[in-house]
């Protein structure tokens, strides 16, 4: 049984400073001494790296487009096991999910996960109203799973009022308040937060928001309901091939990560090891390739910062070329795509060389292209998976490119709108969808197999020579 006390906070809205506030609580608890770990619902990249590179919080994503319940569950109680907390920061509003409905909504991830909420309101240029809009959201479905509020951007004098008024008409317990604190706002890039190692004093922003938790906040009261979450039981997610991998003498997988590629996720990752993967992480900013690599993975971040020094590492783009050419197996997604093209414009307008392995450009648009969850569904043979096949993915760039691939078809849930994408064959996969290998364990499975084969080919091509 997973017995985990665990606890999520949503809010009415986007923009409402739930993570703001997630980021609040989870540097009071961790200077109480207490070990959470975090989990972001949805595709969102942004939000688990600054709990893992700031608040030092191992955290995960939780997505019911990407994956099942039942695979949702066994995640949460495999990365949360023996904590003392399981944190869950909800996405967009409550019970906002995929196109008009609440399928993938944080109110969905709550009921599947039987993971008590607390909801964030944004008091800002509100006052009773703020009480009409929780009896809202407590009755608008028979569960709301809604145990308690915060109210954010409020005085203390107002909330004192606010708290006596919801307390009374909603019948809900009031955690607390946070007053505005614009010296700690965390900033926006066209991805969202700015990337953790990229911001100034952060460590003394969060210190000041934990802080502020301590005073303002009832913490007692959240661990409180956190520890009423009732226990459920996990079930293990069939991985049919990890027997076979295991067998196998260890496959080594190249990860490029530094500020220009951070984007991955953690349970892709753990996956590969799982099924008998060695990562080594090299820096596309600094690094030559690693030696001996059966594999390579180059996930999103932003290159297009970091044109200049990517561009100024002949040595690596040279080798790159060398090995893609000679058939390294690889993934690239979306910064990764655009690094391995002629050429990248950056964030200063100026063109910079790439690794010139696939042709055409990638530039700068007026807006966000082909962005949210998508099912892809491969047109022919390839890296990951046979032609039919297919599994749920995601975009979100500001960037295209001259080329974006026809291997796959993309198609938005619920929508009619879809559209080719993605380079692919044998040895190689790169476009802009953002992959999660949780929604088909299988083309973990088929990378690992085809950069086995990469590595039994090497071997034999070095036995001819001697």
């Amino acid at each position: 049984m997973s017995t985990t006390p665990r606890l999520m906070l949503a809010a009415a809205c986007s923009g409402s400073g739930k993570t703001t506030l997630s980021c609040a609580i989870l540097q009071a608890l961790k200077n109480r001494g207490m070990d959470a770990v975090s989990f972001k619902c949805g595709p969102d990249y942004i939000d688990p790296m600054f709990h893992r590179q700031v608040l030092g919080i191992p955290s995960r994503n939780l997505d019911l487009f990407f994956t099942d319940g039942q695979t949702v569950r066994h995640l949460l109680h495999k990365n949360s096991a023996g904590r003392d907390l399981a944190f869950i920061e909800g996405v967009m509003g409550y019970y906002d999910g995929i196109a008009t409905t609440s399928d993938a909504s944080s109110w969905q991830l709550a009921c599947e996960t039987k993971t008590p909420v607390v909801l964030v309101l944004n008091c800002r240029g509100m006052s009773v109203s703020v009480a009409a809009q929780l009896q809202g959201y407590l009755h608008f479905e028979e569960q709301s799973c809604i145990r308690g509020v915060i109210l954010n951007q409020v005085s203390p004098s107002l909330y004192t009022e606010l708290k006596a008024l919801i307390e009374q008409r909603c019948q809900i317990p009031v955690c607390g308040y946070m007053p505005r604190m614009s010296d700690c706002s965390l900033e926006s890039r066209h991805l969202g937060l700015v990337t953790a190692a990229e911001i100034s004093d952060l460590h003394q922003r969060l210190q000041r928001l934990g802080e502020q938790a301590e005073q303002s906040l009832d913490l007692d009261l959240l661990l409180s309901i956190a520890a009423d979450a009732p226990a459920f039981l996990p079930q293990e997610v069939c991985l049919p091939a990890v027997d076979k991998l295991d067998l196998m003498a260890k496959v080594r997988i190249g990860v490029a990560q530094d500020k220009a590629f951070s984007f991955y996720y953690e349970d892709n990752l753990d996956l590969l090891r799982r099924l008998g993967a060695e990562l080594i992480e090299f820096s596309p900013l600094c690094d030559t390739l690693p030696e001996d690599l059966d594999g390579l993975l180059i996930g999103g971040g932003y290159p297009e910062i970091y044109a200049m020094e990517l561009t100024q590492n002949e040595t690596l783009r040279d080798q790159l070329k060398a090995a893609l050419s000679d058939g390294l197996p690889c993934i690239a997604e979306c910064g990764g795509f655009q690094y391995l093209q002629q050429s990248l414009e950056g964030q200063d307008g100026k063109e910079y060389p790439m690794v010139g392995f696939l042709q055409g450009r990638s530039y700068r648009t007026s807006g966000l292209r082909r962005f949210g969850y998508v099912r892809l569904t491969a047109k022919r043979d390839n890296l990951l998976c046979r032609e039919g096949e297919g599994f749920a993915a995601h975009e979100f760039h500001y960037w295209d490119s001259e080329i974006t691939g026809d291997a796959v078809h993309a198609q938005k849930p619920m929508r009619k709108t879809g559209w080719d994408c993605v380079v692919a064959d044998d040895h190689f996969w790169g476009g802009y969808p953002h992959l999660y290998y949780y929604s088909c364990p299988q083309m973990a499975e088929n990378f690992l197999l085809r950069c086995k084969a990469y590595q039994q080919r090497k071997h034999l091509d070095e036995g001819v020579k001697a």
